[in-house]
């Protein structure tokens, strides 16, 4: 019997990831998809970066903005999507302790990064609609590397603190994660230890990093919406405004999913699945769909893009002939 009950106080040392319950018997199909979505994503940001990079004429705030935003959606997806193509194809769904709390830090800092940085971009197109004389003096280069930095500073310390304090609390069993990657509201639940607190705490970090940083958009936009209502042509507001349209499709569809996510969460367990379904959409194919929102959307991005797609061309004829 002590036997037993030694077993059974024993911490874990491993995760299990159920992964895609609804999807057993489709593996191979749910692996080409998964894995055609990294290599799009993993492409697509690799281009509009070296566009941003490559062009002189994108060496402005509102590409510097979006030059970060693509490596972030690097790093997000590659923290994930590579296990979970190694779930699908191989069922290899354990995951070590300390791997499982570095990747839900990982997920947690650049999620709250994310959203800090969309909202810096907000304020850029904010400032450049309705304060255009002081655009150039606001939003210079010293000022654009030290807000993007200091959102950085700012999301890893509220997330490591909390994921540090999380990995204190003793973990006895179970061990099985109903998600496709280390969730910090699912994890918590495998504590055996009171959670009231925690979950007080990351609601706030919530709060501060996700809900408040949605409301400044909303609000700046409205002020942008008011200012571009003052011009008088039809053609003046949808050029003004056709600016901060990819960005703006960019913020409804990241935070409509993670507010709907977390917003469900609270609810209780019968909406885990959407909750699951809400954080895959914002950390995957939210970054799966930035490159084709700013390429199609933006007519400089098109127009570096073309100017690149030349010069490559050039170059291989010129070493061909």
């Amino acid at each position: 019997m002590n036997i037993l009950q030694d077993r059974n106080k024993r911490l874990i040392t491993e995760f299990i990831l159920v992964g895609f319950p609804y999807f057993h018997g489709y593996q191979p199909l749910l692996f080409v998809v998964l894995l055609v979505i990294y290599l799009e994503i993993l492409i697509g940001n690799t281009v509009i970066l070296t566009v941003i990079v490559m062009d002189a004429k994108l060496h402005k705030p509102m590409y510097f903005f979006l030059g970060n935003l693509t490596v972030l959606d690097l790093t997000l997806t590659t923290t994930t999507i590579p296990k979970m193509l190694a779930l699908v194809l191989f069922n290899d769904s354990t995951i070590s302790f300390m791997a499982c709390f570095i990747q839900m830090c990982l997920l947690d800092t650049l999620g709250n990064f994310e959203c800090f940085l969309l909202l810096v971009m907000a304020y850029d197109r904010y400032i450049a609609i309705c304060n255009p004389l002081h655009y150039t003096s606001i939003m210079n280069q010293k000022f654009n590397i030290q807000i993007t930095t200091g959102s950085f500073v700012a999301a890893c310390i509220v997330n490591v603190s909390i994921s540090v304090f999380t990995a204190q609390l003793p973990f006895y069993g179970p061990n099985k994660i109903s998600h496709c990657f280390c969730d910090h509201f699912f994890i918590s639940r495998l504590t055996c230890a009171d959670i009231t607190s925690l979950t007080i705490w990351a609601m706030c970090i919530v709060f501060i990093c996700v809900f408040t940083p949605f409301l400044l958009v909303v609000l700046s936009y409205i002020n942008i919406l008011k200012a571009v209502l003052k011009i008088n042509s039809t053609a003046g507001r949808w050029k003004t405004f056709s600016t901060c349209s990819s960005h703006l499709i960019v913020v409804i569809i990241y935070y409509v999913s993670i507010i709907a996510s977390y917003s469900l969460f609270t609810l209780g367990s019968d909406y885990d699945n959407i909750h699951a379904l809400g954080t895959i959409f914002s950390s995957i194919l939210a970054p799966a769909l930035n490159p084709f929102i700013y390429a199609l959307r933006n007519k400089d991005v098109q127009e570096a893009l073309k100017m690149l797609i030349r010069h490559k061309r050039l170059m291989v004829r010129t070493i061909m002939g």
